[in-house]
């Protein structure tokens, strides 16, 4: 499996918030084991009033249109909520650039039996065993885990500490909170937020909040409620 991108990619990173300054320094570590590997270019936002400004020692480049100035850049995308990510992403995607960068933190200990879609980022510390996939643009954050037959859909965001165990199902766009756990076989439907610390031990419906251990349902929304 490659782990890093092919030598002299050129990037860029949509956001300029929290997490994007830190899947900045996991580029940096990225380039510090595998020197020349990633070319960062700068940052893209949405504020034009930041344009020109100076983030980490690299510039606001512009807005998502500076993407047509570069066919040739790959995007990360810093962005922590799955409904913003995925509106992103469909922006820049029908603007005729489909190129999106996967980015895995040196230290993460995964096997070889693995999938992984477009635009995944891995963060520090993940530990995955084997026989998993990934969908596109999810982002697992540091100290998760991940088991066996795992299943885990587009855009969905496994927060810090998150322990998923194995032949779990996971809709698209869903929200795994810091330190939740996951019991193993649980199926969780799309668009669906599970709140921080709770424990999972029953499958779980589309379209729902979840909380507490063991989690129950506080809220339901409506099939599109992401937009």
């Amino acid at each position: 499996m490659q782990r890093y991108m092919p030598r002299k990619q050129k990037i860029v990173m949509v956001g300029a918030g929290g997490l994007a300054r830190e899947l900045h320094q996991l580029i940096e570590d990225i380039q510090e084991e595998s020197p020349g590997s990633i070319d960062f270019l700068g940052w893209l936002d949405e504020d034009t009033s930041k344009v020109g400004e100076s983030i980490h020692g690299f510039p606001v480049l512009g807005s998502l249109e500076w993407l047509e100035r570069d066919r040739d850049v790959k995007v990360i995308l810093g962005i922590g909520a799955p409904a913003i990510r995925r509106k992103v992403v469909r922006q820049i995607q029908s603007s005729g650039n489909e190129q999106f960068g996967r980015l895995i933190h040196p230290s993460v200990r995964i096997g070889h039996r693995v999938e992984l879609g477009e635009g995944v980022i891995i963060c520090a510390g993940v530990v995955g065993t084997t026989d998993f996939s990934l969908g596109s643009h999810t982002l697992v954050n540091i100290n998760a885990t991940l088991a066996h037959e795992d299943v885990i859909g587009d855009f969905v965001t496994i927060a810090p500490a998150a322990n998923i165990s194995g032949n779990v199902k996971i809709g698209e766009g869903t929200d795994i909170g810091t330190n939740a756990t996951v019991i193993q076989g649980v199926s969780i439907g799309e668009w669906s937020i599970v709140g921080a610390g709770a424990v999972v031990n029953k499958s779980l419906p589309a379209n729902v909040t979840a909380v507490g251990a063991p989690a129950k349902v506080i809220k339901e929304r409506v099939v599109g409620w992401q937009g």
